[in-house]
């Protein structure tokens, strides 16, 4: 299994729970679709959307739209079951920008979900357990590049307690380095708890980060839960050096998070692209047996900003083409520090290595 297939499961999996079927294979086959079951489809989802989508008037928007556009036989034509999911997901998309709000289909039957959210979010299957520790729990690579720059790329944030000891040992491997640059390009999101856990390294003390403010089903009231740093963490903290955070198109969701909070708290330096802007985490909602919707309950709130990146994504401090990104992000850590230092030998071995940097393009 290739590392963004990887990384899509281990979503789908901290999302939906275990079950295959909510796991759909991109190569599932498709599903002839008739008009009784697109007219319940449509009807569950309008359903869903009032009841539980994170925003409700935006909820009772998108659901009439589909009802009007059921009513005026607009679905017709439809025959298969992929074409009827990205049909109603672009629709709905054009009405809200919520890039967590989706529906799919699956040739399996759809299990009863539960609600999910922070506080009951269903624990990995043993074989998702088994694939995250094959793959050291999303933690790529850790090094120490020429200047004494610390480099670390992470391509999911897994719940803490099960990637925590990863986190804690990568940080210390980087703890002696004099600047650090976090490469989430290629990063899909994940887990708040490993954020909170990350984050934490970066600041003294306990520092709010976020707040994800779930609706109550079937309500128009909220659980707001806060996301703070920890007060301890294992080993040292990264305190007083400049960090880089890395980013692409593909970077989402609690990849986001951690970007956004560390940018607006000035901690970090946010070189790359436009992430994806997805900032409504949820889970799954039942249409059918064969179809579910994506259903966005909540949204982060920082509290710096007062607002989030949903549809928008997180604009970087430097945009930098793709194949840059890596180099402006050594080039400037290592301008920073030849800026600080006066030791001679260290500014030496500093300005070699900005050297060697523009001798490898």
């Amino acid at each position: 299994m290739n590392r963004t297939v990887l990384t899509a499961v281990v979503l789908l999996t901290a999302m939906f729970g275990s079950s295959a079927a909510a796991q759909p294979s991109p190569n599932q086959p498709d599903m002839p679709v008739d008009a009784s079951m697109i007219a319940n489809t449509i009807a569950s989802l309008a359903k869903g959307l009032r009841s539980a989508y994170v925003f409700p008037a935006v909820g009772e928007k998108v659901a009439t739209m589909l009802e009007q556009r059921q009513t005026r036989g607009e679905y017709g034509s439809v025959s298969s079951a992929k074409a009827f999911s990205e049909l109603v997901t672009r629709q709905m998309f054009e009405v809200t920008r919520d890039k967590h709000l989706r529906m799919l289909y699956s040739a399996q039957v759809v299990p009863q979900f539960p609600v999910i959210t922070p506080k009951t979010m269903p624990p990995p299957s043993p074989i998702m357990l088994a694939q995250l520790r094959a793959n050291n729990y999303e933690f790529e690579k850790v090094e120490r590049l020429a200047g004494n720059v610390g480099y670390l790329k992470l391509n999911a944030f897994v719940e803490a307690e099960r990637g925590g000891s990863v986190a804690a040992g990568a940080m210390a491997f980087l703890a002696n380095t004099d600047a650090l640059i976090i490469d989430l390009r290629e990063n899909g999101g994940g887990e708040p708890s490993m954020v909170a856990l990350l984050a934490s390294y970066f600041f003294s003390g306990s520092v709010h980060l976020n707040s994800l403010a779930y609706r109550l089903e079937g309500t128009t009231d909220y659980d707001v839960t806060q996301v703070w740093t920890s007060p301890y963490v294992p080993g040292e903290r990264y305190l007083d050096k400049a960090v880089y955070i890395l980013t692409s198109e593909r970077t989402f969701s609690a990849a986001e998070e951690f970007t956004y909070d560390l940018q607006a708290l000035k901690r970090a330096i946010v070189v790359g692209a436009t992430t994806a802007g997805g900032a409504n985490p949820g889970g799954p909602y039942r249409l059918g047996d064969h179809f579910y919707a994506g259903m966005p309950r909540g949204h982060s709130i920082n509290p710096v900003t007062n607002t989030n990146w949903e549809g928008t994504g997180i604009e970087p401090n430097v945009k930098v083409p793709a194949t840059d990104t890596l180099r402006v992000a050594r080039r400037m850590a290592l301008e920073g520090l030849i800026e600080k230092t006066s030791d001679s030998r260290a500014l030496t071995s500093l300005k070699q290595a900005l050297a060697s940097l523009g001798a490898e393009r």
